[in-house]
């Protein structure tokens, strides 16, 4: 059984309701801590095998849905901010660019295991899969 961290443990202790069906996630928007709108969630990857939410796939940029860029990012490095009404991640834009790209069908580059590591280290965000 996985432990329960002190944060997650307070955050459903305080909202009675902590889960959220997958179709309600995606089209929620990614926000900066300050508000600022980065993209869009277009689809959760889970790891079959433990069930894990492993990535939400982000869209961003583009206009009226042209020249959009999607982006993997871990789970671990969203949080979701009820003022914000959005998930929350603390990256810059310049990041974002910098960051692995992916397909928005959520096919990656190379669909293993090493670059999943490069995603996870590239976020400092500790792996879905355990170490």
């Amino acid at each position: 059984m996985d432990p329960v961290s002190p944060v997650a443990a307070a955050d459903a202790a305080a909202s009675p309701r902590s889960l959220i069906a997958s179709d309600r996630v995606i089209g929620t928007e990614v926000r900066r801590p300050d508000g600022d709108k980065v993209g869009r969630i277009e689809r959760l990857m889970l790891d079959k095998r433990s069930g894990r939410v492993a990535y939400a796939v982000m869209s961003f940029g583009g206009f009226l849905g042209m020249g959009e860029e999607y982006y993997t990012l871990p789970w671990a490095v969203l949080r979701y901010d009820t003022d914000l009404d959005a998930y929350v991640v603390d990256i810059t834009e310049e990041q974002l660019r910098d960051a692995p790209a992916r397909s928005p069908e959520g096919g990656d580059p190379e669909d293993d295991r090493a670059w999943e590591e490069h995603v996870h280290r590239y976020y400092n965000a500790a792996p879905y899969w355990g170490i």
